[in-house]
């Protein structure tokens, strides 16, 4: 009974971890993107091109 409690306990953690693996993998993805759109779209100030981000 506890080997069967332990594989099941060890498939439940390992779809836990790869769905969170997913997601942020989704998450990278969708960053980088705004990250690259930020570049094109960056607004000129004065006659030049200025930051996007106030950091």
């Amino acid at each position: 009974m506890v080997p069967l409690l332990v594989v099941l306990l060890l498939a439940l953690l390992l779809f836990g971890a790869g769905f969170a693996l997913k997601a942020l993998w989704w998450i990278a993805v969708i960053v980088l993107a705004v990250w690259l759109i930020g570049f094109v779209v960056r607004p000129t100030v004065g006659g030049r091109r200025g930051r996007w981000y106030r950091w």
